[in-house]
C-alpha cells in the first residue's frame, strides 16, 4: 500500500540547511550600512559581490543521478493454516539508472530480479508452480521522455495510473498486475509496466493524455497447486484439470488504446477516460468432457474489451476524498450451468470506490472506503449478485519515531468474507526496513476472500533501499 506522506532523507535535509545558511549568510552581507562615503559604498558593493560569488562556491551542488538506484529486498513467509508449511523466502532486487542527454531527451531504465529459496528448500509445491515462481527477471519502468512545449511524450515501458483506491483496481485499467500473491504485496510491486506510447498535454488546469499500448502485458496468476491460483468452480464427482493459458498473440491488432483527459477547479480533480484493450485480468474457459470418465477442463484466455469512468478528488483540509468508476463491456464471467459450451457469458459492469482519507495530528491517518459492483445484464446462473458491496478500514500510526503500526480490515455486505492484514514497519537505520505482518482470510469458497480461506500466513521483510 501508499503512504500519502514523503520526508526529505538525511542528504536531502543536509542539503536543504546548507542552502539556507548560504541564503542567510548572503542576505546578512547584502544588508546596507549606514555610509555617506561614495567610495566606501562602492567598496561595500564590491565586497558583498565578492561574498555572494563565494558564497555560491562553496553552496553545495546536488548530487548527480548517475549512480544505481534501487533496493534489495528479503521475504519470508509462512503459512500456518493446515498444512502448515514455508511459502515464502524470496530475495527480490529492482535497481536503476536515469539521466538528461545533451538534446533534452530523460531517460530511464530499471530491472526487477527475484529467486525463491522455497523451492529448494522444500518440495511442498508441485513442478509446474517451481517453474513458474522460482526466479524472474523483467524491466521494470525502462523508456525515453521528450518535452515539446505543452506536450510530454514518453515510449518505452512505463506505468500508467489512472486511479488510485486501497486494495483495489477500479480506475486503474491499464496496468497489468503481479497477483501470484493475490493483492498482498504493495502495489508498486503489484503493477506490471507496459511496453506504450504515451503523449500528454498539458495547458492551464487542463491534462489530456494519448495512449497507445502496441504490445500489452497481462496479469500473472501463476499455475494450479500454488498458493493464490484463482481456482473456477468444480462439480462433484467430477474431475478438474487447467490447460495452459492462452495470451493474445503478439501483434498490433491486439493492441490497446485509450485517451484520458483531467481538468483541475476550484481544488476539484476531474478526470475522464476511454480504455479499448484485450482483457489484462484473465477469464476462464470450461469444456466438459462425458467420456470416458466426466471432466471439468479449465484454459484462461483473454477478452476484447471497452471500458470507460473516470475518477474525482478534493482536499477538503480536514479529509481528502476520493471517488472512481468504471463501465466495462464485453468481459465474460462463469457461468454455472453446465448447458454453457464455453461455460462463459458477457457480462456489462459497473465498479465503483469512494474514500475518505482523514490524517490527524498524532501522526495517524484513516482510511474509509465503500465499494461495489453492479452487474447490468446479469445472467441467473453467475456466482457474483446483482450488486455486490463491501467496504475497508485502513488506520496507519506511527507508535514511536521508528515504528509505525498499520491494520487493514476489508470485508463483504453481501456474505460473511473478509480480508485482515495487520503489520509493523521499523526503520532502524537510514536505509534500512524491516516488517513484521500477518494475512488472515475467511469466507466460503466462492467469495472474494474466503477462496482463500486455507492460506492464513505470517511473514517478514528485510528491506536496504540505495
Amino acid at each position: 500500500m501508499k503512504s500519502i506522506l514523503s520526508l526529505l532523507d538525511h542528504g536531502g535535509r543536509s542539503l536543504l540547511l546548507a542552502t539556507l545558511c548560504a541564503t542567510l549568510h548572503v542576505s546578512a552581507i547584502a544588508a546596507p550600512a549606514n555610509a555617506t562615503d561614495d567610495i566606501d559604498a562602492l567598496m561595500r558593493q564590491a565586497a558583498e559581490d565578492d561574498a555572494r560569488n563565494a558564497a555560491t562556491l562553496a553552496a553545495p551542488a546536488p548530487k548527480p543521478a548517475n549512480g544505481l538506484r534501487g533496493f534489495a529486498q528479503f521475504e519470508l513467509a509462512r503459512t500456518i493454516s493446515d498444512p502448515a508449511h514455508w511459502s515464502k523466502m524470496r530475495t527480490r532486487v529492482e535497481f536503476g539508472n536515469g539521466g538528461k542527454s545533451d538534446l533534452g531527451f530523460k531517460w530511464k531504465w530499471n530491472l526487477r530480479a527475484a529467486y525463491d529459496h522455497v523451492f529448494d528448500a522444500t518440495n511442498f509445491y508441485p513442478t509446474d508452480v517451481r517453474r513458474d515462481q522460482r526466479a524472474s527477471l523483467d524491466f521494470g519502468e525502462t523508456y525515453i521522455d521528450k518535452s515539446l512545449g505543452n506536450w510530454d511524450l514518453r515510449i518505452g515501458r512505463q506505468h500508467v495510473i489512472w486511479g488510485e483506491m486501497i486494495g483495489m483496481f477500479i480506475a486503474d485499467v491499464v496496468s497489468a498486475r503481479e497477483l501470484r500473491e493475490f493483492i498482498l504485496p504493495d502495489f508498486n510491486t503489484l503493477r506490471i509496466p507496459q511496453w506504450a506510447a504515451r503523449a500528454e498535454y498539458f495547458k492551464d488546469d487542463f491534462h489530456g493524455e494519448l495512449l497507445w499500448v502496441p504490445l500489452p502485458s497481462y496479469d500473472k496468476v501463476g499455475k494450479p497447486g500454488a498458493d493464490y491460483f484463482p481456482y473456477q468452480p468444480e462439480m462433484p464427482g467430477v474431475a478438474t484439470s487447467y490447460r495452459n493459458e492462452i495470451t493474445p498473440a503478439r501483434k498490433l491488432g491486439n493492441g490497446n488504446y485509450g485517451f484520458r483527459g483531467g481538468v483541475l477547479k476550484n481544488g476539484w480533480d476531474l478526470a475522464g477516460f476511454f480504455y479499448r484493450s484485450m482483457d489484462v485480468a484473465p477469464t476462464f474457459a470450461r469444456q466438459v468432457i462425458l467420456a470416458p470418465q466426466p471432466e471439468l477442463i479449465y484454459q484462461a484466455r483473454h477478452d476484447r474489451i471497452s471500458q470507460a469512468g473516470g475518477s474525482l478528488t478534493k482536499d477538503f483540509g480536514d479529509f481528502v476524498l476520493k471517488s472512481e468508476a468504471v463501465y466495462t463491456r464485453g468481459r465474460q464471467q462463469t457461468v454455472l450451468r453446465s448447458t454453457e459450451p464455453t461455460g462463459l457469458v458477457p457480462q456489462d459492469t459497473v465498479d465503483w470506490a469512494v474514500s475518505l482519507d482523514i490524517p490527524f495530528e498524532s501522526e495517524t491517518r484513516l482510511n474509509l472506503q465503500a465499494f461495489q459492483t453492479a452487474t447490468l445484464n446479469r445472467d441467473p446462473d453467475i456466482i457474483p449478485k446483482k450488486f455486490e458491496s463491501g467496504y475497508s478500514v485502513l488506520v496507519n500510526s506511527k507508535l514511536t519515531p521508528k515504528i509505525e503500526g498499520e491494520i487493514l480490515w476489508a470485508a463483504s455486505l453481501d456474505r460473511n468474507d473478509w480480508m485482515l492484514r495487520p503489520k509493523l514497519n521499523w526503520s532502524f537505520e537510514r536505509n534500512w526496513r524491516f516488517v513484521v505482518g500477518a494475512d488472515v482470510f475467511y469466507g466460503p469458497p466462492t467469495g472474494y476472500f474466503g477462496r482463500y480461506g486455507d492460506k492464513d500466513r505470517v511473514y517478514t521483510e528485510l528491506r536496504y533501499s540505495y
